[in-house]
């Protein structure tokens, strides 16, 4: 009999891989300051030619990658970041690529005030058991989460301050272990 397949992770980066909100002087401890220009960045500054944007800010934990990859996960992007994720931040993280959820819609509205991405990820996911970390979640994706998704799931809020902290890889540890029990 075949067993069944890994949980998914399903990884937003701003926030729980790069903590964008805590204090330039206070880079939280194991983190690495990178300057990139993916090229959504330079879309967004449409005013001006693309060697004169300046480059993104990104804090990464170049620890973070291995702590992932010895989850009992499949990991997956979930992030506006999309295939340039694996482009830019797999590398500096040591992940390979992973697949990515590709958005019809940015930050569009939900009619029942749901973040954006909570109905298109559980739709993505299919049924399958899934984990989510984003520092955006609200109890009302949680909420409506378990009431349309027919497998487990669970919704990890991480602070933007701080990033994916030890005791959030020990919580999804503890939650995929309790999933095989």
């Amino acid at each position: 009999m075949t067993p069944p397949p890994a949980p998914l992770l399903l990884l937003d980066v701003d926030g729980p891989l790069n903590p964008y909100a805590a204090k330039p002087h206070r880079r939280p401890a194991g983190y690495r300051t990178h300057r990139i220009k993916p090229d959504s960045w330079v879309a967004r500054h449409p005013q001006r030619p693309a060697e004169y944007v300046r480059p993104l800010r990104v804090r990464l934990n170049p620890g973070h990658g291995p702590e992932l990859l010895a989850l009992p996960y499949e990991l997956v992007w979930a992030t506006t970041w999309t295939d340039e994720a694996n482009t830019w931040l797999a590398p500096l993280l040591g992940l390979p690529r992973l697949p990515y959820i590709a958005w019809p819609q940015l930050h569009q509205e939900d009619p029942d005030g749901l973040h954006w991405k909570t109905r298109r990820l559980t739709a993505w996911a299919a049924g399958r058991p899934f984990a989510r970390v984003d520092d955006e979640l609200g109890p009302q994706d949680t909420e409506w989460i378990a009431a349309h998704h027919p497998g487990p799931a669970l919704t990890l809020r991480i602070d933007a301050r701080t990033g994916l902290l030890p005791a959030d890889f020990a919580t999804l540890a503890g939650w995929a272990a309790a999933l095989k029990a």
